[in-house]
């Protein structure tokens, strides 16, 4: 088998759809750097040179419409110049270009768990970015699942229905049809469950927890807030507590029922019980980062059928060992 490029079927915008977010961190954030090599050069010549992965058109658009900063202060001139030691940010991350090629690559490490003529199912290791973007060129699930599977190429999104964080081991289902993508797209938040340790519980029994969120791209941060304006979104879950530890930390069944940004963080977090190890949203760091699990995946399967597929015990910390007969 061959590693040449394959150019994927659609555009890979993967920062303009939340929904295809399970609650985990996105993993494209807006790119800053500071200007190297450059005297007197106009911005978007610049920002071309140091984002090649995104078209140049793309990249004036962006500085026209506000979203640069040069030194903290919005610039919106193409023809700004900057020089040697400037700092440039973008205040959202941008799409990359339909021409991006994506190379597959030999040696990504995961386990395929299941496949048939419409989906493949694997295991995702914790450390393993999803799929190529800002700063994660090469070395992805998606690199690995290319060079397996080649015929991906030609599904919108390279199969991608919905994704995980880099540090959230677990469970992930992709389409090798598009007829296979356009279906599980539509129907399978509902059967996304994870486990959790938090540090507290945010209830005693089984509970709904509703909020509105937003997501602000510029900081990849989502917040509660208390109205419906432009860009908030719902977001529901099913928090189960199964044990409570002597040291305060809570086992915490979680079943999704939206895909949001950082949902099930952010939710566990504004209640004061965040997840183990995720010091963006409230925790104290922990020497095993995110104790946060996609644990079992139900999906509804194209032909009808309803699979199961559950992470191995010994892929989960003890404390959330031996909890299956509890669920």
């Amino acid at each position: 088998m061959t590693t040449e490029k394959v150019e994927l079927e659609s555009e890979l915008d993967y920062t303009d759809d939340e929904d295809i977010d399970e609650g985990c961190e996105a993993e494209a954030s807006a790119p800053a750097f500071t200007v190297t090599g450059f005297w007197g050069e106009r911005l978007d010549k610049v920002m071309a040179a140091m984002l090649p992965d995104v078209s140049r058109a793309r990249l004036q658009k962006l500085i026209e419409t506000g979203k640069v900063e040069v030194n903290g202060a919005v610039v919106d001139k193409v023809r700004f110049k900057v020089a040697e030691g400037d700092a440039v940010r973008l205040l959202e991350p941008p799409k990359l270009d339909e021409a991006l090629h994506f190379e597959p690559e030999e040696g990504v490490e995961f386990e395929t768990i299941y496949e048939d003529e419409a989906i493949i199912v694997v295991e995702k290791p914790a450390g393993l970015v999803v799929h190529p973007g800002a700063g994660n060129h090469s070395g992805t699930l998606l690199n690995g699942l290319l060079y397996r599977y080649p015929e991906l190429k030609d599904v919108p999104r390279a199969g991608i229905v919905h994704r995980l964080d880099r540090d959230v081991p677990g469970v992930m289902v992709f389409a090798k049809t598009r007829e296979a993508a356009a279906f599980l797209s539509a129907h399978l938040t509902a059967g996304k469950e994870y486990l959790a340790l938090a540090e507290g519980a945010p209830c005693k029994e089984p509970e709904e927890l509703y909020d509105l969120l937003f997501h602000d791209r510029a900081r990849n941060k989502t917040y509660v807030v208390r109205r419906t304006r432009a860009g908030v979104r719902e977001a529901r879950l099913i928090c189960t507590p199964l044990r409570l530890l002597p040291d305060g930390r809570a086992a915490l069944h979680l079943q999704l029922l939206t895909g949001r940004t950082h949902q099930i963080r952010v939710q566990l977090g504004s209640r004061g019980c965040p997840v183990c190890g995720d010091r963006k949203y409230g925790a104290q760091a922990a020497p095993g980062g995110i104790a946060l699990y996609a644990w079992r995946l139900r999906v509804p399967h194209p032909d009808g059928r309803s699979l199961t597929f559950r992470l191995p015990e010994e892929l989960l910390p003890p404390e959330l060992q031996g909890l299956a007969e509890d669920l």
